[in-house]
């Protein structure tokens, strides 16, 4: 990760645009930088659109559930930075490295990771965690080359960031563990504040 961000992404899936904003600016002050909301949320080009005017100076703002080109082309107008997608498409992980945006792609095995990396991704999104668990990510780690980073996503909570730190997970993708619609921005505060904890105690 750059800008000196810790490697934790927020999922905002289902967030609104009118409460896009107070939320994106308390998972900053709680020290999650990075955010991306899913293209499957209500009207999602226009909450990156705000979260980018809000915090783009300061945190990194992307999209998720990328799934073609067309939507890669829509997402880096709006300024955002990041592309994260739930599949591996050699084309879209090309095309968001074209548009100096970072790639996070989502694969399962190795033969996704490697093809992932051969198109230029800057980092791999294990999805879903909760089906790879830890023991699947140690066993794919020791065949993946050692400068690839490495993201848990799906079932990743407080409880659980120990047992994914020590099987060789770099960082992770947080949704409903951290926000689910209809939660208030103090709501998410809260929890994005232990999942910081839990982070920094098990990289420490």
């Amino acid at each position: 990760m750059s800008v000196g961000a810790r490697p934790l992404v927020a999922i905002l899936r289902g967030v609104t645009p009118n409460e896009v904003g107070d939320i994106g600016e308390a998972l900053f002050q709680a020290g999650i930088t990075w955010i991306e909301v899913p293209l499957n949320s209500p009207d999602p080009l226009q909450s990156i659109i705000r979260l980018v005017a809000k915090l783009g100076d300061r945190a990194v703002i992307g999209a998720g559930t990328v799934l073609t080109q067309q939507q890669v082309e829509e997402v880096a107008a709006t300024g955002a930075r990041l592309i994260v997608s739930p599949n591996m498409n050699q084309d879209v992980i090309r095309l968001t490295k074209a548009k100096g945006m970072i790639s996070l792609p989502g694969v399962f095995t190795a033969t996704e990771c490697f093809a992932a990396l051969d198109a230029g991704a800057d980092g791999l999104k294990f999805f879903p965690g909760d089906l790879i668990g830890p023991v699947g990510l140690k066993a794919l780690k020791a065949v993946l080359p050692t400068t690839a980073t490495t993201y848990a996503v799906g079932g990743v909570s407080a409880a659980n960031v120990p047992d994914w730190l020590a099987a060789g997970a770099h960082g992770f993708g947080l949704g409903s563990s951290l926000y689910k619609p209809g939660d208030s921005a103090q709501d998410v505060a809260e929890k994005a504040k232990a999942i910081v904890a839990a982070f920094d105690a098990g990289a420490s």
